[in-house]
């Protein structure tokens, strides 16, 4: 009996549930636009080439772009960093690895090519 007693304090004393985001709503509400531009990508081909060295991160759009680019840490969320990006004559991106710890990082490219909006995610691994 006292081992469920102190399981129900426990329960009731815990924190917020970790596995549910405080702001899901704003989250759940962006959805639509996060997935409209996802498929935009998906109708254009518009994906970007990406290319990881030693030294940077190399994209490379179709037409020139301008946005930004997330690079998100899943094992420690105080590492994700977020970089403006504009593309050169060209139409590449060179995104120094200068304090980007070596691992595996989801890259979160927004940018906006002739007025059309683009969300592209990919996994990369940091050498």
């Amino acid at each position: 009996m006292t081992f469920i007693i102190v399981l129900a304090v426990l329960m009731i004393n815990s924190k917020t549930d970790a596995l549910v985001d405080t702001d899901y709503y704003e989250k759940g509400l962006a959805y639509d636009k996060d997935y409209n531009r996802k498929e935009q990508v998906k109708a254009d081909n518009a994906a970007p080439e990406i290319i990881v060295t030693d030294g940077f991160i190399q994209l490379t759009f179709k037409d020139k772009a301008e946005g930004d680019i997330k690079l998100v840490r899943n094992s420690d969320k105080r590492m994700d960093k977020k970089i403006a990006i504009s593309t050169d004559t060209l139409h590449i991106v060179k995104v120094p690895l200068n304090g980007i710890e070596k691992g595996q990082w989801r890259l979160i490219i927004s940018w906006s090519t002739d007025g059309k909006a683009y969300l592209n995610e990919q996994e990369v691994m940091v050498p």
